[in-house]
């Protein structure tokens, strides 16, 4: 199994640890051992992005936008050149390196998920994203085939704890922060709030988490408990301090019984679903920022956008009104069920991908997870904005 990431697309992660949050901090290791040292954060090499910088999250993001006649018309991107908040951002498993835990060195793999990821949300904010020694590939293609895992999902965590920590002493100066993340990068800022945020001055400094494709438990019916004991989910675009987590599947495609998304193993718990798009519930249209080629090489292929067959110049596509989605539960499982509104007689495309195809087979237990972000990437980025908003304001 191979699984790439290019620019405007992600790379999955395998669904057992995206959605198992990082083991704590180990037992402090006998005299004998050579722990691998913290990298050193004060080092800007340490950042797969920073401000200011012509890195991953300064990658172009105009898009193209293709209306319900088939107009073309290009979106073109224009970052905050003043951002008054900061976004922190942990990106899903994409290392390619052969061994199970990553090292430090920024690759295609980690330039091309941040530049699908989290230049968008420099629209708005300043983007700090750490490089860190995270669960690969390799480890998981391992676990996969039934062999020993040997990967350290402690030193992945520690490293992104000491990443937060220098932010928060060489950067950060009092400014509201948005936490971002998906998959093994969401878990592991779940395991962040919950270990070194909930109940300390930082976070003060939350505006907000925003968690897709790994599950966070709360009790049924409630919004708070479970695995943050004090983090709320969001509610309202003006709710400062809350969380944004859901996993995505296909309205016509809900998950099985065997999907790990989507369902969580506390008893009384559910998954926590929040739509970017309709905060109180319900349905809605999404502002969809999707890859222009398709979703990865773990995805089938996007044909073309339109009849004519007409290319994309752009990394990003957007077709407004194609995409709507609702939180929904079928059985045990909470999630975001994504429709396609297609409209045979219209000259758009009427499908999208975004399913986890190997060999020829459709994944169904995966659901829509190489796109959790893209079908609601510009309700994230609008939502932050407003968010950022309310907390300056309460300040």
């Amino acid at each position: 199994m191979k699984l790439l990431v290019a620019l405007g697309v992600m790379a999955a992660p395998l669904p057992a640890l995206a959605q198992t949050p990082p083991a704590p901090p180990p037992a402090a290791a006998p005299a004998s051992a050579s722990p691998s040292p913290t990298p050193d954060y004060r080092q800007d090499a340490s950042w797969l992005c920073r401000p200011g910088r012509a890195d991953a999250c300064a990658a172009n993001q105009d898009a193209t936008v293709i209306a319900a006649d088939g107009t073309r018309t290009i979106e073109t991107f224009v970052a905050d050149r003043k951002p008054a908040f900061d976004c922190f951002y942990v990106y899903p498993t994409v290392s390619l390196d052969p061994t199970p835990n990553s090292d430090m060195a920024v690759g295609p793999e980690e330039t091309g998920v941040a530049a699908s990821q989290a230049a968008r949300f420099n629209q708005h904010c300043r983007v700090f994203a750490p490089m860190y020694r995270q669960v690969t590939l390799s480890a998981l293609r391992a676990l996969l085939e039934g062999k020993a895992v040997t990967a350290d999902r402690a030193m992945a965590y520690g490293d992104v704890k000491a990443a937060w920590e220098d932010y928060l002493k060489r950067d950060n100066h009092g400014r509201g922060v948005v936490l971002i993340g998906h998959s093994q990068g969401s878990g592991i800022i779940k395991a962040l709030l919950a270990g070194a945020i909930e109940g300390t001055p930082a976070a003060k400094l939350l505006i907000s988490a925003m968690i897709p494709g790994t599950n966070v438990a709360v009790p049924a019916g409630a919004v708070v408990g479970g695995d943050l004991k004090s983090t709320p989910l969001c509610q309202t675009a003006e709710q400062t301090g809350c969380v944004v987590s859901y996993v995505t599947f296909r309205a016509d495609a809900p998950p099985p019984a065997n999907s790990r998304f989507g369902t969580v193993p506390q008893p009384g718990m559910v998954a926590a679903c929040v739509n970017p798009a309709a905060l109180a519930g319900g349905r809605a249209v999404t502002d969809a920022y999707l890859g222009a080629r398709g979703a990865g090489l773990a995805s089938l292929p996007m044909g073309p956008w339109t009849k004519d067959g007409a290319p994309v110049t752009t990394a990003f596509v957007k077709v407004p009104g194609l995409i709507s989605a609702e939180c929904t539960t079928t059985g045990a499982a909470h999630y975001l069920a994504v429709t396609v509104n297609a409209d045979p007689a219209d000259p758009r495309t009427d499908t999208i991908v975004g399913d986890v195809v190997l060999g020829g087979v459709t994944l169904k237990d995966w659901g829509l997870h190489l796109i959790d972000m893209p079908v609601e990437m510009g309700n994230l980025v609008a939502l932050s904005d407003r968010q950022a908003r309310a907390w300056l304001k309460k300040r």
